[in-house]
């Protein structure tokens, strides 16, 4: 017996044709449909979820916090004025001294002679001037001489004037109210013209200086109230009353005095303590500080909507902080805050805004 083989073209064709016949007996003719199928969003176009909050602005009296050094209001190493040997020192360490008391005595020397000396010429110079005036009028002297004897009685008051005052120094005084905090001389040393005698201390009233950074110093102004925090806890209260007017050049800061008064004395004098300054009130959101970010130029801000619902970077300025959130200002005072999601969309973008309750203050 004898086959012949089938060409592979119309092998081919015969499949095709059975593959065809199959197809039609299943049902599956080509069918349109009535509706179009939903559209196929793109990921990357799907529009984003954030959560957010409506805050409304109150008013805020914030606190610019420093730390400061407590001073005495004032001090002075008082000096001797005259050469002397120390006779008496009599407030004794630690006593209180107001302004004029005594609070050494030096030796006299030949000073009161001095004076008793000068006194006796001026006298006999008050004589020679008025005898020389008397015959001026009857031109038996001349106005020359009248001019002589008027200065030498003029320099003879002078010399009285410097005695006396050199033995004034003899009993330096007190020139404010103060404490004797330390003695630097003993009985019996001689000293010298500018030679610290003793100490003197006026802490009734304190003086605390701080540092407040340039950024800051324009909400300063003197007569803002200010907390004195003390390291055991206690609080005074002072008031500014003078700020520099020039920055210092290594740490562009403004040197600030903080007028605290102690009329109990207090010993704080030298400590540290920590100055709230009271600022003028202004209107501000309170938020937590993990909603805080920054922008592409490095601003601090938060995330908003605006309007449109589209996402806005909102810049702020830190106005004061506690244990759990952070006082801002520079927003509207009714702000549409994003408190989620925000790092899934770029500014600008339209989002879908889930509000959450405002939190509780």
């Amino acid at each position: 017996m004898r086959f012949s083989v089938i060409p592979r073209t119309v092998m081919l064709a015969l499949l095709l044709t059975a593959g065809l016949i199959a197809w039609m007996a299943t049902g599956g003719i080509l069918r349109f449909d009535e509706e179009a199928p939903p559209a196929q969003i793109p990921p990357e176009y799907a529009p984003i979820s954030v959560q957010t909050q409506w805050l409304d602005a109150v008013e805020h009296a914030p606190r610019l916090t420093l730390q400061g050094q407590i001073e005495p209001w004032q001090q002075l190493e008082l000096g001797a004025r005259v050469a002397g040997t120390v006779e008496r020192l009599p407030v004794a360490t630690g006593e209180t001294v107001v302004t004029g008391q005594v609070i050494a005595e030096l030796s006299v020397e030949n000073r009161a002679a001095q004076i008793a000396r000068f006194e006796a010429e001026i006298r006999q110079r008050e004589g020679e001037l008025a005898a020389a005036q008397r015959l001026r009028s009857s031109q038996m002297q001349s106005a020359t001489e009248i001019l002589r004897l008027t200065t030498e009685l003029a320099r003879a008051r002078a010399d009285l004037d410097a005695a006396r005052l050199a033995l004034s120094h003899t009993r330096p005084q007190a020139p404010f109210d103060a404490v004797v905090d330390r003695h630097l001389v003993e009985v019996g040393d001689y000293v010298q013209p500018g030679l610290a005698l003793v100490r003197l201390v006026a802490i009734d009233r304190l003086k605390v200086t701080g540092q407040v950074p340039q950024q800051s110093i324009v909400h300063v102004e003197v007569g803002q109230t200010v907390d004195v925090d003390l390291l055991d806890g206690r609080r005074l209260p002072g008031v500014v009353h003078f700020i520099s007017s020039a920055a210092d050049r290594g740490s562009r800061t403004f040197r600030v005095e903080v007028a605290v008064q102690n009329p109990e004395r207090l010993r704080i004098a030298g400590g540290s303590a920590t100055l709230g300054v009271h600022l003028a009130p202004v209107m501000a959101h309170r938020v937590s500080p993990a909603l805080l970010a920054l922008d592409r130029d490095g601003r601090l801000g938060v995330w908003m909507l605006d309007d449109e619902e589209r996402l806005r970077f909102g810049p702020v300025r830190l106005l004061s902080a506690d244990n759990d959130a952070v006082w801002i200002g520079g927003l509207p005072d009714r702000v549409r805050l994003v408190t989620r999601g925000a790092g899934f969309a770029e500014p600008g973008q339209r989002v879908v805004a889930v509000d959450q309750p405002a939190p509780d203050h």
